[in-house]
């Protein structure tokens, strides 16, 4: 099992460094054990190089076959866990960056009064990571916008909330632009990867090439003061107004009906042992959620 866990940490990394960094160990020590597990398999799993590593036909077998493994193995602990105490040891949580920064700090305080033995491990990352981390068993849930719509995950909605728009303050005079409007205008967006990004250009009724004329960022608080310097305009969700638009330059109006919304909500793998007892960190997180985003 530990050969594998290091093999498996260093299939997802392609680098031994990282690899070592991420299974807390040293290189050297790493490499050792991959070293060891090709002459117990009697073949090479690692095409070596300067740079990064690439998997042998063996070795791509080998990875896909140690992950069901692994996720077996961390389910039969899960499972025994779960029977004396679901909430007792680590619990990793995964949220998606255009919430974190608001939600994650009131979240963390609620679970650790109502469960002071659990061991939250909080993990910030955009949606496809996380779904990746939710189905290889490296994270028990995730706080996601919906819908995910992927056969082995169970997604549970929590609530709505409301997209708003930011302007430059000298701007906040003019007659708020509709969807239309909005399209031919420079945009603040967040950059390829994000959903939020992607619900943004969906409101706009943009094209699928993007918009002609936008400027990237890659935080929620990066377009707010980029829409204080007067580069554009940008959306962002509610439960983001109260904290970002502290210190910048600009005006926030509600958007005409029909408002663009999302939903958010609690995300996690069908097989989890534990998933059962989920409903009751979604209460949580909802009773958050629906406060930030009022």
């Amino acid at each position: 099992m530990r050969h594998l866990r290091y093999f498996d940490a260093l299939a997802r990394h392609g680098h031994f460094g990282r690899a070592a960094e991420a299974s807390a160990i040293s290189q050297p020590a790493l490499s050792l054990q991959i070293k060891e597990l090709e002459e117990i398999l009697g073949a090479p799993l690692v095409e070596r190089g300067a740079r990064r590593i690439r998997l042998t036909a063996l070795g791509e077998a080998v990875a896909a076959r140690a992950r069901d493994v692994l996720r077996a193995v961390d389910d039969l602990g899960e499972m025994a866990r779960s029977m004396r105490d679901p909430f007792v040891g680590r619990f990793r949580f995964g949220v998606i960056p255009t919430i974190a920064p608001y939600l994650l700090a009131p979240v963390v305080e609620a679970l650790g009064a109502r469960y002071p033995a659990m061991d939250l491990r909080p993990h910030e990352a955009v949606t496809r990571t996380l779904v990746a981390d939710l189905l290889d068993g490296r994270l028990d849930v995730a706080v996601l916008a919906l819908p995910v719509s992927e056969p082995g995950l169970s997604e549970l909605a929590l609530f709505d909330e409301e997209f708003v728009l930011v302007r430059p303050r000298a701007r906040s005079g003019e007659p708020v632009p509709d969807a239309e409007a909005l399209r031919h205008m420079r945009l603040l967006l967040l950059a390829e990867g994000h959903c939020f990004r992607d619900q943004a250009i969906s409101y706009c009724g943009i094209p699928s090439g993007g918009p002609a004329d936008t400027i990237e960022g890659t935080s929620l608080s990066t377009l707010v003061q980029m829409g204080g310097a007067g580069l554009g305009v940008t959306l962002i969700p509610e439960m983001a107004v109260r904290l970002e638009i502290r210190s910048a330059a600009v005006a926030v109006s509600r958007l005409p009906d029909p408002a663009p919304t999302r939903t958010v909500g609690l995300v996690w793998r069908r097989a989890n042992p534990s998933a059962d007892h989920f409903a009751e960190i979604a209460e949580i997180v909802r009773r958050v959620g629906t406060s930030l985003a009022a």
